[in-house]
Formats: structure tokens, C-alpha cells, sequence
């Protein structure tokens, strides 16, 4: 990373493509609506790291509000705490001896909490605590309708955590959902009551184990899909949302949230072989399309848009002969949360000049 701080305080122009920018005024501006709305709900704020992958933004959410960090992986967590960033959710079960005997070194020396939903994983996790001395903070993954991981609302949740509050080296602090059903629904009353639905039950859940004595600190959710609505329930106490902080295609166009477009990818044309096609030097080993398009700027009609391996292609809707051979285009990001890992690094610039380089690390990505 060397070559990449040396361009620190150069014009973005200067980078070598494909390149990962970050706009920091509009990332600023998306960060600000995400902690507002926490606060404003008063709701502490958990933002997720699994779409920068990086201490250096994790640092600068917390400096902004954030009471710590939600991982989707073991990896990302070690990261986080090897670089000093503490309170850390790990909103996944970590299954298998290597994996759990890594959460033990982890819990060791940080704060985390990590998501189970059934005794098998939850007697793996207490044994290997217990062995290393440790209680291991968890919180009960409820599936509310995502249809993903976790344990139904209501009694199949205080079936648990009866369960779990009698096992030697765990802590039940409390429940935690992903409301992702909800996302994509179109007609904005009915996205509300769906994700106040799904919410309802996680709370709900909460207050049926509080009833029985069991104690339920914590009642996480809430993306950036689904912030808005879900800082605003009643019971909630902190709120995941963290990619839309960047801001992409899929959270505008597919979520519908008002995010400004925060990250772009930087492709250099390499060919014009008609005066319709334009074709640049980055294509889905730069940019992930599985889950939302990226989206050319300043090029005016274009027709389509496609991605091989290596290349983009462009369409135009008329005959254009800009740009040139050799000009830097710029992308939207389709979805940030599956493109960031493909970069080693994101150059956050302000006012079109590099003021940050963001490593990516190897190690957050896979595992």
C-alpha cells in the first residue's frame, strides 16, 4: 500500500484503474441521515462492516456516533479488533472447531457478542468458553421473516433462551433480527408495516423472555433498507444499517432509500470499435452486477450496459465520439456490500483530490 499512500493529496485522476473511490462530502451526507435517524429514534447505532471491510471507516462511524460494529464474518471482527475497534456484534453463527477456536482467542481480548439460534452451536460455543475461562456474550438470531438463519418469535425464542441462560460460559445480552423480506417492497405504506411487522416480533420475542425473568439487554436490527422505519419502533436499541453510508445502485433503485451516490468505480476506455460502444478496462472482477448494475455517469443516452470478466461494455443510444480511447469513465457501484472486497483498497477523495487511502485487507474477506 505503499505506492497507493503516495498519492495521497493528488488529483483522482492520477489513480491507475480500475480504481475504488469514495466521495467523502457525499459519504459524510449518507452518514449523517443513518446516525440522525438513530438518534433522532434514540436508538444507539451498530453500523455493519461487511461492505468496507475496513478499521479506517470503522473508526470514522464511530467517531460520528456509532457505539461499536456489526461483522458478517469472524475475519472482518479480527480485523476490527486487531486495529483497536471495539464493541463488535458478529451477526452470524460461528460453527466448526476452527472458527469457534478463533472466537475464544477474539473474545479474549475485545468485546464481542456473537448471533446463535440453536443448542448445538450454543453448547460448542459455552464448552469452548468455558475451557478458555471466558463468558461469551450471545444474542438470539430470530428470523422474522427473511427466511435465513435463525429460531421463529415468540415461545420458540423464550424456548431458547431458557435454555441458554443455564449454560456455563455464555451470557444471553438479547435478540437480533435481519428484516430483509421487506426491502424491495415497492409501495412505501406497505414496506412500513411490513418492517414494523417483522420488528414487532423481535421485540415482542424480547419482552416474552423479560416476562419470564430472563433479562434481554439488547434488540438489534435494522439496515440500510429498512432504517428509516425500523430506528422508529418502540423497543429497538440499536440499529445495524452501515452500507448505505456509501450509498450504491441497489439501495437507490432497489430499496428506494434516499442515499446520494457515494462510490464510484474508475475505468479507463480501451477501445471504441464503433461509434456506439464503449469499452473500459473494468468489468466484474472490478465491479459486482449479481445484485445491483453499476451505473455509468456523464456519458449521456446510454442503451445498455454489460460486464465480462475484464471488460465493460457500453451501448449508446446514438453515435458519440466521446469518450476517447485512454479517457477515465466513472461507475456507480451496482452493491457495494459485493464489490469492495474485490479492491485491495478505496481512495476517499473530497473535491476530486485523494485525501485518504482505505486499505482492504486480505484477511476480512473470505473467512
Amino acid at each position: 500500500m505503499s505506492d497507493a499512500a503516495a498519492l495521497i493529496g493528488e488529483r483522482v485522476e492520477a489513480l491507475d484503474t480500475p480504481a475504488l473511490v469514495a466521495d467523502l462530502d457525499v459519504m459524510e451526507q449518507n452518514l449523517a441521515r443513518i446516525s440522525g435517524a438513530c438518534a433522532a429514534g434514540g436508538v444507539a447505532w451498530r453500523p455493519h462492516c461487511k461492505t468496507h471491510k475496513s478499521p479506517e471507516v470503522a473508526k470514522l462511524l464511530l467517531a460520528a456516533g456509532a457505539i461499536g460494529v456489526t461483522c458478517a464474518k469472524l475475519s472482518e471482527a479480527e480485523t476490527m479488533a486487531r486495529a483497536g475497534v471495539d464493541h463488535i456484534l458478529i451477526a452470524n453463527q460461528i460453527a466448526g472447531s476452527a472458527k469457534i477456536a478463533r472466537l475464544m482467542d477474539l473474545a479474549a481480548r475485545a468485546d464481542v457478542m456473537v448471533a446463535v439460534d440453536g443448542m448445538e452451536n450454543a453448547e460448542a460455543l459455552a464448552e469452548a468458553a468455558r475451557l478458555a475461562g471466558l463468558t461469551l456474550s450471545v444474542l438470539i438470531e430470530v428470523d422474522t421473516g427473511t427466511r435465513r438463519a435463525g429460531v421463529q418469535p415468540g415461545e420458540p425464542v423464550l424456548a431458547l433462551a431458557r435454555r441458554l441462560v443455564g449454560l456455563q460460559g455464555l451470557r444471553l445480552a438479547g435478540v437480533m433480527t435481519w428484516e430483509g423480506h421487506t426491502t424491495q417492497i415497492a409501495d412505501p405504506t406497505e414496506k412500513r408495516w411490513a418492517i414494523e411487522d417483522a420488528v414487532g416480533a423481535l421485540v415482542s420475542s424480547a419482552e416474552l423472555c423479560r416476562r419470564d425473568g430472563i433479562a434481554i439487554d439488547v434488540v438489534s436490527c435494522g439496515g440500510t433498507g429498512t432504517f428509516e422505519t425500523s430506528a422508529t419502533i418502540p423497543g429497538v436499541t440499536e440499529i445495524q444499517a452501515g452500507g448505505g453510508v456509501f450509498g450504491d445502485a441497489r439501495y437507490r433503485t432497489i430499496y428506494r432509500v434516499p442515499v446520494a451516490y457515494g462510490l464510484t468505480v474508475h475505468a479507463t476506455v480501451t477501445s471504441r470499435p464503433t461509434p456506439r460502444r464503449v469499452i473500459c478496462d473494468a468489468g466484474k472482477k472490478a465491479m459486482s452486477v449479481d445484485a445491483g448494475t453499476p451505473i455509468p455517469l456523464d456519458l449521456g443516452d446510454v442503451a445498455s450496459v454489460s460486464f465480462s470478466a475484464e471488460h465493460g461494455k457500453i451501448e449508446l443510444g446514438s453515435d458519440s465520439a466521446t469518450p476517447r480511447v485512454g479517457d477515465v469513465i466513472r461507475f456507480v457501484v451496482g452493491y457495494a456490500d459485493t464489490t469492495v472486497h474485490l479492491h485491495d483498497a478505496i481512495f476517499a477523495a473530497r473535491g476530486g483530490r485523494i485525501e485518504h487511502v482505505w486499505p482492504i485487507s486480505p484477511a476480512a474477506k473470505l473467512r
